[in-house]
């Protein structure tokens, strides 16, 4: 056992657990036993410590050797060999400061293994002076949140353009498959069954379109900005050059913030990506829950499409299978859209110079990310690209209707036209025997008169 004492009080610690004081009083404090902190998040954070790390190697401050063992242990971490030491719960208290804590003592006390010596040897090599040197939370969890999101963002835009492709294709396989249109779940006029698939499409084209777009708002980064955004206790050589790391280790263009106190304290940015994932899930509900109503039957619905049957529906009714990929999708759509709404409420309480509720925001948009990435890969490849059309149906309900009405409206007027289906009491074949004679006898007049 180990002792690591604070200004608070003194612990004992397992000699080879890699996490110290700080991360231990956080995982009592927050037990709240739900989430821990997301790992791409961890991730991001090592990233940034190993920036911080080559910069300053590369200016020679510190004891020999020190950055050199800092390095390796964030390849270390970054390579899987820790994540069971990254404890905290995501929802914290302290703007994120316990899960930075608990990544810079891992990284510590992995760097004192690999300089040979014992965890909690802090005289050697120190989570605060060593690991975190010039460093804040304030600056270094937003901008790992930035990188974060980033890398899901791009994966996101990767699979919306898969689903996009996917949907293009129906629409150019249903393209001669003529159904009837509805609004306001009404019979409305005819169209194709491609139609309604390229509209999704394009649905899902705006959206790809606006997530690759927002990565720009994402790439200024306040890190060197340490506590407020004002650079106290960074060297300046530091705060330019360890940027210009974080390029090259992430492959992101990553830019320094204009005004770095302004990304500190204001998260605006994370609330419109939030909003723009949430303007995702609205475009996935509408389809999901189209096609869960084209699907609907077979016997007593619309039936128009065919989803590929995937497990039994029922535990009493034999036979029955249900659209469960769109149910699925609905419910990840609401659960973005409540999260955007947790995102709007964390980011505009942030007081003065710094937001405390940025877990929350990091979480929930975090979560969001990740839930889209796999509901839209999921929703392509079980539920869109096994779609089958059932053409007898779509004809049935299309020719059951008098959809066919409203072609006539320019020619014998909107009055003329209600008139004959409310006397034709909704039967198609009555109603377009009479508006072609109406049609006709129109036509006739005109001609018997000379008009063209």
């Amino acid at each position: 056992m180990r002792r690591e004492e604070d200004d608070i009080g003194k612990l004992q610690l397992d000699d080879e657990i890699l996490y110290g004081i700080q991360t231990a009083r956080a995982m009592a404090n927050f037990d709240l036993q739900d989430k821990k902190t997301d790992k791409e998040l961890i991730y991001a954070m090592v990233t940034v410590k190993k920036a911080a790390a080559l910069t300053y190697k590369k200016l020679k401050i510190g004891r020999e050797g020190i950055y050199g063992a800092i390095i390796e242990a964030c390849d270390m971490i970054l390579e899987g060999k820790a994540d069971h030491f990254f404890l905290t719960d995501a929802l914290q208290g302290g703007a994120g400061t316990s899960a930075h804590m608990n990544v810079n003592e891992v990284v510590a006390n992995l760097s004192l293994q690999r300089l040979g010596f014992s965890c909690g040897r802090y005289d050697i090599l120190h989570p605060l002076d060593d690991v975190n040197r010039g460093q804040s939370t304030n600056d270094v969890y937003p901008t790992a949140l930035r990188i974060a999101a980033i890398r899901l963002l791009r994966k996101l835009s990767e699979s919306c353009a898969k689903l996009q492709q996917s949907l293009q294709e129906k629409e150019k396989e249903f393209e001669n498959i003529q159904k009837l249109g509805r609004t306001e779940m009404m019979d409305a006029v005819p169209i194709t069954l491609g139609q309604e698939f390229g509209s999704y499409a394009q649905a899902i084209s705006r959206d790809r379109w606006r997530l690759y777009k927002v990565e720009e708002r994402l790439r200024q980064v306040n890190i060197g900005g340490t506590a407020v955004g004002g650079g106290n206790n960074a060297d300046r050589k530091y705060r330019f050059m360890v940027i210009e790391e974080l390029r090259e280790l992430t492959g992101i263009g990553l830019a320094a913030a204009e005004y770095p106190m302004d990304i500190t304290q204001n998260n605006d940015v994370f609330a419109e990506v939030s909003g723009l994932l949430k303007a995702l899930a609205v475009n996935l509900m509408k389809i999901a829950n189209d096609l869960r109503l084209m699907n609907s039957g077979p016997g007593g619905g619309l039936s128009e499409i065919l989803l590929a049957p995937l497990q039994k529906g029922s535990t009493i009714m034999p036979g029955k299978v249900n659209p469960v990929i769109p149910e699925m999708v609905m419910q990840v759509a609401m659960k973005v859209m409540a999260n955007d709404y947790a995102v709007a409420m964390a980011a505009s309480h942030g007081e003065f110079e710094l937001n405390a509720f940025l877990p929350l925001i990091a979480d929930s948009l975090l979560q969001n990310l990740k839930l889209l990435i796999n509901a839209t890969k999921l929703f392509r490849t079980k539920c869109v690209a096994l779609i089958k059309p059932n053409e007898e149906r779509c004809r049935e309900l299309l020719e059951s209707s008098c959809a066919f009405a409203t072609a006539f409206t320019a020619d014998l007027g909107y009055d003329k036209v209600n008139t004959i289906l409310t006397e034709s009491k909704g039967d198609p074949i009555r109603a377009l025997e009479k508006l072609k004679a109406a049609y006709r006898d129109k036509y006739n007049n005109k001609k018997s008169k000379g008009e063209e």
